[in-house]
């Protein structure tokens, strides 16, 4: 299993040819992806998603928030700050829900990299 951010989406989505949007359309095709709930929020969130969009994407696979989730993604954010790293707040729970479930992200964004020592893979 294998989860993709926001800028992956984004990327498939516009069809660029990126290897991390060809590693989400392998993963859709091979029923390997799913979806954190923060990114899910991020894309419906888009504009310009059309219904069979929203469709396909609201059937995948979802990974749920565990007890602890708020206080965990906190506490991480704080770490990294403290350390000086960047840590958006919605990179930090997105991380955290693949975290707390061991599957790797698919992404574009660079700042995932400061994700690693709190147990983040990258696919």
């Amino acid at each position: 299993m294998v989860a993709a951010d926001t800028s992956a989406w984004i990327d498939y989505a516009r069809g660029t040819a990126s290897p991390m949007a060809h590693k989400l359309e392998n993963a859709l095709l091979d029923g390997t992806l799913v979806i954190p709930l923060p990114v899910l929020y991020e894309v419906l969130s888009g504009p310009g998603l059309t219904q069979t969009a929203e469709t396909a994407i609201l059937a995948l696979p979802q990974l749920n928030l565990w007890i602890g989730f708020w206080e965990r993604a906190a506490i991480m954010r704080r770490k990294l700050l403290q350390r000086g790293q960047k840590a958006r707040s919605m990179d930090c729970m997105i991380a955290q829900n693949c975290i707390d479930h061991d599957i790797a992200l698919i992404t574009t964004d660079t700042d995932y990299r400061h994700f690693r020592s709190f147990g983040l893979r990258h696919a």
